[in-house]
């Protein structure tokens, strides 16, 4: 137990070096701001990654997988206060709770939102409260698992007159695509870059 613990202790903070040594690649301002957290737990000896599956009541995104996020308001003072307000809003986890590790790049929405991923750490065995007014279910997912190359494909999208390649991760019976697919690449890709093989703390 005690190795195992010292391995997860190995990568949150690899996780955070990689993250505080890139060039984060910031996009003009001009969509509307907001913010969505990458939540990873530990639980059964490994990390695992949260998402969210969104009710079909929602004016965007309705059914569709998301990390927790939303809108900048001008009460948060930081987009970083946006994400993990957003998070306490939608599964219950205080901010305090959260440990900010590091940004990810802006990417902009399809539906004219700015977003600004951060990736964070929370307890394992957390008490989730899910606003089932945005929320239909929380989606848990081994990052093991979403290293697996054969869960991932490229697909060509064509949207306003150009091509663009959308991701997909299949997890069971779930499949996480679009901008929450292409926020969990970059993530994977920079803290992972050999894949499965760089799995493990060195």
């Amino acid at each position: 137990m005690h190795d195992t613990t010292t391995e997860l202790e190995a990568l949150k903070e690899r996780i955070r070096a990689l993250l505080a040594a890139r060039q984060r690649v910031p996009l003009p301002p001009g969509p509307v701001p907001a913010a969505v957290l990458l939540p990873l737990f530990a639980q059964g000896g490994e990390y695992h990654v949260l998402f969210t599956k969104r009710t079909q009541r929602l004016n965007h995104h309705r059914g569709e997988i998301s990390f927790p996020g939303g809108v900048f308001h001008p009460g948060d003072g930081t987009l970083r206060e946006t994400a993990l307000r957003e998070t306490w809003e939608e599964v219950g986890i205080r901010p305090a709770d959260v440990e900010i590790l590091g940004e990810l790049d802006d990417f902009n929405s399809v539906y004219g939102y700015l977003v600004t991923p951060f990736v964070g750490v929370f307890p394992g065995g957390y008490h989730l409260t899910v606003n089932r007014d945005e929320i239909e279910r929380i989606i848990t997912v081994p990052l093991s698992h979403l290293l697996d190359p054969g869960i991932f494909r490229v697909e060509d999208w064509s949207w306003k007159g150009r091509v663009h390649p959308v991701y997909f991760y299949t997890c069971g019976n779930d499949e996480v695509w679009g901008l929450t697919a292409a926020i969990l690449k970059q993530f994977l890709d920079e803290v992972f870059p050999g894949g499965r093989g760089s799995f493990r703390p060195r």
